[in-house]
């Protein structure tokens, strides 16, 4: 009945969520307020006049999303640290953007990643199928899923569950970026970018101190040896009659490269380190939600420190999302490290398992 009766939100609880939304609104609104909309450099580019810790913030943050907070976390909790390979290696990307790929893109004084190609090859269908694609990636690989999470997240937290808060908590998130994207353009965009990356982080870091000091974690070499040993109490046959139970800790779960021989691991030292290298270059080099942001600095030493700090806020999220994942595996190894269909379903809805 305390379990219980600790899920429920208070009257304070459901304040701070209000707060928080009606905060980032305000500071969209008076970033759209202020800013040049009246010159296509101004609108797309925020007239190229961002400070470098504006645009390291927004780099960040416009990687970083409740998909990070959910799907890191339960990846931790699932398999390790080995998933932070992603966030470590986009250090190297960044810095190669900021080195090699802006200071082109400045020089051909374009606005968007289209009419960079357009440039570079000539003709208008390539622009357009750019475009196209672009917008049709991101429709169904990045922005419904981030929709999804911030949903469920929404949801989750104040424990309006279902279908229908989904949807309205959907609607919620699409109209107040919205309003403040389409009213501001990119200036509305990075400040509060800005905000989200601050509250994000203080947030985060609160959340990773009160893991790592809980009494039944220990600190950081508790949570390595309990990590190991929190299995589920009911777990399934990896086969049918067969006595090796689902649901164990890794071997190689403290490992950031593991082993490359085919079906020994699920993320492989050569695909993390070159298989990878393909995506994130496209991604961070050539992108143009990401591209978009860098050339909106001031010039090119504020492009290349914005680099640098995004770089550097890109160490945090082992210690603050992939930690606490782990440290919620030991804390409700029966509810996180569920290895029972039914049990699984029973806790989450889900058969395939909770993290």
């Amino acid at each position: 009945m305390a379990e219980a009766e600790a899920e429920v939100l208070k009257v304070g609880d459901y304040l701070v969520i209000v707060v928080y939304f009606v905060f980032v609104l305000l500071v969209g609104l008076w970033a759209s307020w202020r800013s040049k909309r009246n010159s296509v450099g101004g609108y797309f580019l925020a007239s190229r006049s961002m400070h470098w810790i504006l645009v390291g913030a927004s780099l960040f943050a416009s990687n970083i999303g409740s998909g990070h907070f959910i799907g890191l976390a339960g990846t931790g909790a699932a398999s390790g640290i080995a998933i932070s390979g992603f966030e470590l290696s986009a250090i190297y990307y960044i810095i190669f953007l900021g080195w090699c790929f802006v200071p082109v893109y400045m020089a051909s004084g374009v606005y968007t990643m289209p009419e960079y190609l357009r440039l570079r090859f000539g003709g208008q269908r390539i622009r357009v199928y750019l475009s196209v694609l672009a917008l049709l990636l991101y429709v169904f690989t990045k922005i419904s899923a981030d929709l999804y999470a911030g949903a469920l997240f929404i949801t989750k937290s104040t424990g309006f569950e279902g279908d229908g808060p989904i949807y309205l908590s959907i609607l919620i998130l699409l109209a107040i970026a919205c309003l403040f994207t389409v009213a501001g353009g990119l200036t509305a965009v990075i400040w509060t970018d800005f905000i989200q990356t601050i509250l994000m982080i203080i947030g985060a870091v609160v959340l990773a101190v009160l893991a790592f000091v809980h009494e039944d974690i220990g600190g950081y070499e508790g949570l390595v040896d309990k990590y190991f040993l929190a299995t589920a109490s009911i777990r399934a046959s990896t086969t049918p009659n067969g006595t090796e139970l689902c649901g164990e800790v890794p071997g190689d779960a403290m490992h950031l490269l593991r082993d490359a021989t085919p079906g020994k691991s699920d993320l492989p030292w050569s695909g993390m380190i070159f298989g990878l290298a393909i995506s994130s270059i496209w991604y961070w080099c050539s992108d143009q939600v990401i591209v978009q942001r860098a050339l909106a600095s001031k010039d090119m030493s504020h492009a290349k420190g914005a680099c640098i700090l995004a770089g550097y806020l890109k160490l945090l999220p082992l210690f603050i999302m992939i930690f606490p994942g782990m440290a919620a595996r030991v804390l409700f190894k029966d509810d996180v490290a569920c290895a029972h269909p039914d049990e699984c379903e029973r806790i989450c809805g889900s058969r395939s398992g909770c993290t």
